[in-house]
Order: C-alpha cells, then sequence, then structure tokens
C-alpha cells in the first residue's frame, strides 16, 4: 500500500471507531511516519510490565515475552497492551498488517479517549505512557496535515 492508501485506510479506521480521523493519522505520522512495518524492542517497558508476569509463573515463553515488549505497526501498539485488550492472533507481529494493526489500534485508543474523558490531550498521554509530556502537542500539530 502506498501513503495515500494507508491515510484512506486510516482515517476509515478511525472513522469506524468514531475517533478524529486526522488524530489517528498524527499519531501514526508521530510514532511511525507510515512505516507499516516499524518495531521497537522497549527493554524498560520489558523488565517493568512483562518480567513480573514471567516471575509469577504465567506461561509465557521467550518470543511471546520479548514480543509484548515490542511496539508493531503504523500506530506502534504496544504487544502486552494489545493482549491485555484481547488480541488473539498467535504472532504479534500480524499488527504490522495495517487492517490488522488499525483495527487493534483504533480499538485501544478509542479505550484510552473513554478514560480520559474525551479529553484528548490526557488520551495522547495514557496512549504515549506519559514519557513524553510534549507528545500530546506533537501530535495535534502533525494531525492538522490530515483536515
Amino acid at each position: 500500500m502506498n501513503r495515500e492508501d494507508l491515510i484512506a485506510l486510516a482515517k476509515k479506521k478511525a472513522g469506524e471507531h468514531l475517533l478524529y480521523p486526522e488524530l489517528i493519522c498524527g499519531i501514526i505520522e508521530q510514532e511511525s511516519n507510515w512505516n507499516t512495518w516499524a518495531m521497537r524492542y522497549e527493554p524498560l517497558f520489558y523488565q517493568k510490565y512483562i518480567a513480573p508476569l514471567i516471575q509469577r509463573g504465567e506461561p509465557i515463553n521467550h518470543t511471546e515475552a520479548h514480543a509484548r515488549a515490542t511496539s508493531w505497526g503504523l500506530m506502534q501498539v504496544m504487544g502486552e497492551v494489545a493482549r491485555e485488550n484481547g488480541f488473539g492472533w498467535p504472532h504479534l507481529s500480524e499488527l504490522c498488517d495495517p487492517f490488522v494493526g488499525l483495527e487493534e489500534g483504533c480499538s485501544i485508543f478509542g479505550r484510552k479517549l473513554a478514560a480520559a474523558e474525551g479529553n484528548v490531550r490526557n488520551a495522547l498521554l495514557l496512549w504515549n505512557g506519559g514519557g513524553n509530556p510534549d507528545y500530546p502537542a506533537q501530535v495535534i500539530a502533525k494531525a492538522e496535515n490530515y483536515k
């Protein structure tokens, strides 16, 4: 898919989830710059969220454990967040498929927006994990390009 097709798909998926299409496009530009194959392993995420699961004896193999500490695809959905939200595909790398990743990412962002009681800035902080206080402004600035 070319960039224009990805933008159209992102806007369609956002609309299906009653989200602002330009905001989803801003998230994508910020997170992956429209690279469907983007992935990033987060060792601190692994230590904080995945290692305790393993220590409690949850049946997670080595590959799955590291995949859960990786962000995937256009929206850079964290593997563990996808699993917590019911992502049932056998491999988290499926999140790199634009149709799959956008469906999951929009679903999760919709939950973040609901948790933030509709406050876009707070939802973006939740999406980003709060690690970058400038994240909402960065995404909102990029979203302007998709109106």
